[in-house]
């Protein structure tokens, strides 16, 4: 298995393997760049067809964390874990204390926190062990869970570019796919119901699309029939690289504003969107407000300059579609050289 030769390695500084054969743990640490801060990123929990596949996710991710904090003004650097391994049967408190040990093995160089498969009573756990976990508050309305503010950021981002994109004044009976309705893209699709939008959802998990229709009045059309729903936004909230060259030609929305990470699966995709006059809000722009949470929960910021943080999303997208436009550069280049010139100069 490749490290430095792979093609999602992006000079990172620190690259850590971890088996525990007591818990069965086995797990990657991926540390991009700590220019700006530590490196604050989520623990994901997957079953991951191939070590090679969690390696190439664990690089992709970090480097996405480096320039999500760098567009949201933190002082934090990029990393990520991932634990391979299923978090709905394989998950123990063995397995994640083992993950604490882990994460305080690097003596704070990284931060972990919730992500896919993962949750707050998991942090907990972690956090046993290591005084590296963040996400925790107790006694918070959702118990330092970052999603509801990564959903909520998500959603000012979406009516941004809607606005930009659509000319939309508010979402009323704007259509919206979208893949994935979790921990995040249920929130989002609650957001969306609210303001009148009509909803298409898709998920691996039936339960998922089951509550969403009965909840939100949603339409659930499965697998990748989501791609070719005729929507006006399509709202990625599941795994990264589904923006793709077998994707992007079946596309009808003219707006992607979604929660997912690492929505292209090449840095080429953004032009062939592009080209097709597809709107993209970049998605560690438009998904930053769970790691602006996080960073004030560790700095003990106020809920209003949180929530005065997480809606400034939105203009940052649209400094970001204006700059594109006027250079008639895709909007993900735009926005790399933003955070570049910010975390590439500290």
């Amino acid at each position: 298995m490749s490290v430095f030769s792979n093609s999602a390695f992006d000079g990172h500084e620190h690259v850590a393997f971890y088996h525990d054969a007591k818990s069965g743990l086995k797990a990657i640490i991926a540390i991009h760049n700590t220019n700006l801060g530590p490196a604050l990123g989520g623990c994901r929990m997957w079953p991951y067809a191939s070590d090679e596949e969690a390696l190439r996710d664990v690089l992709r991710l970090s480097r996405g964390m480096t320039y999500k904090s760098a567009m949201a003004n933190l002082k934090l650097g990029g990393g990520k874990a991932v634990i391979i391994g299923n978090h709905r049967t394989q998950k123990t408190d063995a397995l994640l204390h083992a993950m604490g040990d882990f994460v305080e093995s690097l003596g704070g160089r990284y931060i972990t926190a919730e992500d896919s498969g993962t949750s707050v009573a998991d942090m907990k756990k972690i956090g046993e062990r290591t005084a590296y976990a963040g996400g925790v508050v107790e006694g918070s309305e959702h118990g330092g869970d970052p999603s509801p503010t990564t959903a909520y950021g998500t959603f000012v981002g979406l009516k941004a570019a809607a606005q930009y994109r659509l000319g939309c004044s508010d979402l009323q009976g704007l259509k919206v796919a979208i893949q994935g309705v979790g921990n995040v893209g249920f929130r989002l699709a609650k957001y969306l119901h609210e303001a009148g939008a009509q909803l298409v959802v898709s998920d691996i998990f039936p339960d998922n699309t089951a509550r969403a229709a009965r909840e939100l009045g949603a339409q659930v059309v499965e697998g990748d029939a989501i791609f070719d729903q005729p929507v006006d936004v399509f709202a990625p909230c599941a795994l990264g690289a589904i923006i793709n060259d077998e994707t992007i030609g079946r596309l009808k929305a003219k707006v992607i504003a979604g929660a997912a990470n690492n929505q292209l699966a090449e840095e080429h995709h953004g032009e062939m969107l592009q080209s097709r006059e597809i709107l993209y809000a970049p998605d560690y722009v438009i998904n930053a407000g769970g790691i602006i949470d996080v960073y004030y929960q560790r700095t003990g910021g106020s809920a209003e300059a949180l929530k005065a943080h997480v809606e400034s999303i939105g203009d940052t997208l649209v400094q970001i579609f204006d700059r594109a436009a006027q250079t008639h550069t895709p909007t993900g280049v735009v926005a790399n050289k933003i955070a570049e010139e910010r975390f590439l100069k500290a």
